[in-house]
């Protein structure tokens, strides 16, 4: 069961769990703040806790809501676009021919019919940063099955608000945001490993922070940085 903390103007959740030590987190993009205690934790020392953390609550929440947000493509000649973490100009190319996106070493061309729409054109891109990803996750979900002893019975791509993957424990699969095609792929290796992590423990309990730290190190800096990176443009709502 969930419990509210309200201090001032922050809100948190408090969830009591198996774990041995109290873990405070402030999440993206909008910094809704959680803790999760010991299960004999009495909600009153929670409120000490999170009191005593709350300069560190306010400077997170400072960060994530100054956090630069991309501006609306529009889908347009030299418009900028990230892929794999790198900055690329677009070339809008209108031909009567079947819609394609290429990349060269510093351009994405956007091939499409005459007077395609805003929407069309994002959708090709949408379909392109899909196919990307498609070439790219099933070899790293290979190289994991064997570090992690698992098995992923498959995986999808979805645009997600606010997160970057998810797990289904018992049906064996994974989820990942099709935004992960805009950043650096040892992010998005660091994604699939966070979720194939779940098929093992599907909470986020001491025994997972355990076993991300011992196959994946650098865990936390990934996530810091994938955080701190720019966000959708689209309308992110609370968890």
């Amino acid at each position: 069961m969930t419990e509210t903390i309200q201090i001032g103007d922050v809100s948190i959740a408090v969830t009591r769990k198996a774990v041995k030590n109290v873990h405070l987190s402030v999440h993206p993009p909008l910094g809704h703040v959680t803790l999760v205690a010991p299960t004999a934790t009495r909600l009153e020392v929670a409120r000490a806790y999170a009191i005593s953390k709350l300069g560190w609550i306010r400077d997170q929440q400072t960060k994530l809501l100054a956090q630069a947000r991309e501006t609306p493509r529009q889908f347009v000649e030299r418009e900028t676009h990230m892929l794999w973490g790198r900055r690329y100009l677009l070339s809008v190319v209108e031909v009567d021919a079947k819609p394609a996106v290429k990349r060269d070493h510093r351009r994405i061309t956007l091939s499409v019919r005459p007077g395609s729409t805003l929407a069309k054109r994002e959708a090709l891109m949408d379909e392109w940063h899909r196919s990307l990803l498609h070439q790219t996750v099933p070899c790293l979900i290979e190289k994991w099955e064997a570090k992690l002893g698992v098995t992923v019975s498959g995986y999808f791509l979805q645009r997600m608000k606010t997160k970057w993957g998810g797990c289904n424990h018992r049906a064996g699969n994974i989820r990942l945001n099709t935004e992960l095609a805009k950043k650096p792929k040892d992010l998005l290796e660091y994604v699939v490993v966070h979720e194939m992590v779940h098929l093992i423990e599907p909470t986020h309990s001491e025994h997972f922070m355990s076993l991300l730290a011992q196959h994946y190190p650098n865990w936390r800096e990934a996530r810091v940085e994938l955080n701190e990176l720019p966000l959708a443009a689209q309308a992110w709502g609370p968890k």
